[in-house]
């Protein structure tokens, strides 16, 4: 995951990038998925596909990953055809598959949908989760999607009754690897990013249990999480992606299958 954590001026484009990308930089989820793509023939086609290595099915993966956040964070459109000569090339055969996975990843890591807007052509759209503004405000454009995490972290603050208790919620994140005081290649410090970012944004309030002794604090859904979505939009895009999820990438789809149990 630290390729994708660079700034955008060294998050190249793949047409462009000098040398190999190491698959390790996925990170564990980005590898799980990634061990799927060589026994997985391509959806649209019937023909044989020719064995690759692991380890170029893995770069192909993350140089489409890195490819599509730029895209999201331009705010521009891409096509299939700009997908197969950037990151494909001469292994186009296996467009269907890593495009699958990588779809898989955004939405579920990152909080970002892939839409085809144009089936003739084969445009398509990168937008946030359930309509989440949240990651307009990156700084400079700068920084990885959070909406991924923001959904999850609202789904935990509901299923623990809203208001949260703080522990519930730290505990739901450590289980991902998301954990206080560590800074995660993604999603930053947790700490500030639930405490002091969202809260300052609107999407969670953090308050105090009144007359708690020793004091104890608590997490609830803020004001601007009613405006941009609802309890039971979360809930039905947790339960819509859960399977997939669970499928794709286990290790941090773990937590979102537990609240559901």
């Amino acid at each position: 995951m630290s390729e994708l954590s660079k700034p955008e001026e060294d998050l190249q484009d793949p047409g462009e990038a000098q040398g190999p990308v190491e698959a390790q930089l996925l990170g564990a989820e980005a590898g799980e998925a990634a061990s799927h793509l060589a026994s997985s023939p391509p959806a649209s086609s019937s023909a044989p596909v020719k064995a690759l290595p692991q380890e170029i099915l893995n770069e192909m993966l993350v140089d489409l990953l890195k490819f599509l956040l730029l895209k999201y964070r331009a705010k521009k459109l891409t096509s299939l055809a700009e997908m197969l000569y950037k990151v494909f090339r001469d292994n186009q055969e296996h467009f269907p598959v890593v495009f699958s996975q990588a779809s898989e990843c955004l939405q579920l890591v990152f909080g970002v949908e892939v839409r085809e807007v144009d089936p003739t052509e084969h445009i398509y759209i990168l937008v946030p989760v359930l309509g989440l503004t949240c990651d307009e405000m990156l700084s400079g454009g700068q920084g990885l999607p959070k909406a991924g995490l923001l959904v999850l972290v609202l789904r935990v603050v509901m299923r623990n009754g809203d208001p949260a208790p703080e522990e519930a919620v730290w505990g739901a994140l450590s289980r991902m690897g998301v954990c206080v005081g560590s800074e995660h290649c993604v999603f930053g410090e947790p700490r500030e990013l639930l405490t002091q970012v969202w809260v300052r944004e609107g999407y969670l309030e953090y308050r105090q249990v009144p007359d708690s002794r020793p004091a104890r604090s608590e997490f609830l859904w803020g004001p601007r999480a009613y405006v941009e979505t609802s309890k039971w939009q979360v809930m039905a895009f947790v339960l819509r992606v859960r399977q997939r999820a669970l499928r794709a990438f286990p290790l941090l789809s773990a937590e979102a299958a537990r609240e559901e149990e």
